[in-house]
């Protein structure tokens, strides 16, 4: 096994060691209870099953995925409709995001995550051309998109849905496609942007309380102000792991989305740096072993395209923790408490492991193999 290989291998395990004592320390009361276990509990328990999924899904090859694509989307828009039926979806603070099977929840939205962005990359690779000749062929490729975003926004999930069309940008980004074309795609989504001018009363208060948070910290919504207060307590080495104060029910969704706030606290400045290198070098580990693919092929695409949305999620909690961007639910990938998320974390990293060990070249697949001209060549060329 080549370096790159065990850095990468080595930092989910960090990851994944950090989020179980995270998730237990987060999860911490005030009066000591059996709370903070069934937390942990629950986590160890998404653990196994993800990692017995991860664990098929590496043993799976690139043509697999491949072939399989347009099963597992079309499988995903029948369970997102499944979520908006009553007596199917569950609701849950005011949103339809969960079924429950045998117990278990399952949230569609973020297995939607990882199958729109592969379900764009297999379109990709099967046409003639990066370039769309004509509007239909560009429709046809943001189709998966245009049927997906809309089913999570009526949730509502305005963060997962913006998340996804993320997650397709990228893999237009990725292909090489011209910057005319995403003007052509900002001219699209246009009219969907104004709609933001009638957001939801609660919507419109959190960009309210963000903007706000800048000029006077006393008007923030709760949530921001003790997540700063928490992140400021923490100064540079931090109260101790377990020994962080907010947490004690001061701090709304400690274990969850503000995990990383609660680590600031408790490992200080040094701690949460420290998180975003071993993220940074997860990143530039995966694209070297990426860079090892042809750049024209669905693996190293969609390989790509979920490497580089798994760190983005984890970069956007951070910035909605640190009051960057308007509050919204985003979980940090593999540090909080959530099954879902957790599962659908370490699923995307068993896909995206194998993918790597698909061959370097793609003859006689089926896919293009005239030149495509990718920016992602400059990372890449870092990444070594």
């Amino acid at each position: 096994m080549d370096l790159p290989r065990k850095v990468f291998l080595a930092l989910v395990g960090v990851l994944l060691g950090l989020g179980l004592l995270m998730v237990y320390s987060s999860s911490i009361t005030s009066r000591p209870t059996e709370f903070e276990w069934v937390h942990l509990r629950r986590h160890l328990a998404a653990a196994a099953v993800g990692i017995a999924l991860a664990t098929v899904a590496f043993t799976r090859s690139e043509k697999f995925w491949r072939m399989t694509a347009p099963v597992w989307f079309g499988l995903t828009v029948l369970l997102l409709i499944a979520v908006l039926i009553p007596g199917l979806g569950t609701k849950v603070k005011g949103a339809h995001r969960w079924i429950r099977i045998a117990g278990v929840s399952v949230q569609p939205s973020e297995i939607a995550k990882i199958v729109v962005p592969m379900m764009t990359c297999w379109l990709l690779s099967r046409s003639v051309r990066d370039e769309p000749r004509n509007w239909r062929q560009l429709l046809w490729v943001l189709s998966p998109m245009f049927i997906a975003a809309p089913l999570v926004l009526i949730e509502p999930d305005l963060g997962t849905a913006a998340f996804i069309v993320l997650g397709t940008v990228v893999a237009l980004w990725v292909s090489g496609w011209p910057l005319r074309h995403f003007a052509a795609g900002l001219l699209l989504v246009f009219p969907m942007g104004l709609g933001f001018l009638f957001l939801k009363p609660y919507q419109q208060r959190r960009i309210v309380g963000f903007l706000e948070t800048w000029s006077d910290l006393d008007a923030a919504p709760y949530q921001i102000r003790q997540s700063l207060v928490s992140l400021g307590a923490g100064g540079l080495w931090g109260e101790g792991l377990g020994k962080g104060f907010q947490k004690l029910s001061f701090l709304p969704e400690a274990n969850t989305d503000f995990v990383f706030a609660v680590m600031g606290e408790e490992l200080g400045l040094v701690g949460t740096l420290g998180l975003l290198a071993v993220w940074s070098g997860l990143y530039l580990s995966g694209v070297r072993l990426l860079s090892a693919l042809d750049f024209r092929s669905f693996a190293f695409r969609t390989g790509f395209t979920l490497l580089t949305m798994f760190v983005v999620q984890a970069l956007m909690n951070v910035a909605v923790v640190t009051a960057m961007v308007p509050p919204k639910g985003i979980s940090h990938p593999l540090l909080s408490a959530g099954g879902s998320n957790l599962v659908g974390s370490l699923l995307l990293l068993g896909i995206v492991g194998s993918l790597l060990r698909s061959p370097s070249s793609n003859a006689g697949s089926g896919e293009r193999t005239d030149a495509v001209s990718s920016p992602v060549e400059t990372v890449s060329g870092i990444a070594a």
